[in-house]
């Protein structure tokens, strides 16, 4: 896991130091809350018509039986298609995500722990609107792919992980506020 979290540091200072003036975005899903998820980005505008994005998500979520809590890292590159510059306007973004999570269940009074670890991918097509340079509201979806398994700790291995495994959907809107950093 601190493997993971330096990875996250290392890619926000790689991004934050990129030889220009800086445009960034910190965005909020306000889809997550209901599937029981925090879900923050943070986007800096690279080129014309290029950003890149780290996504974090923790979660706390039930699923039947299971409760499942952990965190996952999403980092992505949109190429944006349309006459306006970064990060304004349609895009398109490949990504891959990381998740990191905690399996507990207990079943006919058989309490089963677990950790799944898994890696993915996908694609995704949105737009991205800049409001008076300040406020962004981005809506987009797209597929995704994710494998991963899972290690028992204790109890049985019947943990239900269809969701986060296989083929999907991932998807959201978010509200973010724009700002730029001045390079000294």
């Amino acid at each position: 896991m601190r493997k993971i979290q330096m990875l996250a540091v290392v890619a926000f200072a790689v991004m934050a130091n990129v030889a220009m003036a800086q445009t960034n975005a910190i965005k909020i899903n306000i889809l997550s809350p209901v599937a029981r998820t925090f879900n923050i980005a943070y986007e800096k505008a690279i080129s014309e018509s290029g950003s890149l994005q780290l996504g974090f998500y923790y979660t706390g979520a039930k699923a039947g039986d299971t409760k499942i809590s952990g965190f996952g890292i999403t980092p992505e590159y949109r190429m944006y298609l349309s006459q306006t510059p970064a990060p304004n306007g349609f895009y398109v973004a490949p990504f891959l995500r990381y998740s990191s999570l905690t399996l507990t269940s207990t079943i006919d009074g058989q309490k089963s722990e677990g950790t799944l670890s898994n890696f993915g991918g996908g694609v995704l097509v949105g737009r991205q609107w800049v409001f008076k340079e300040k406020v962004t509201f981005d809506l987009f979806i797209g597929p995704r792919y994710q494998s991963g398994s899972v290690k028992v700790k204790s109890g049985s291995d019947n943990f239900e992980t269809g969701f986060f495994n296989g083929f999907g959907v991932r998807g959201g809107i978010t509200l973010g506020i724009w700002y730029c950093i001045l390079k000294s």
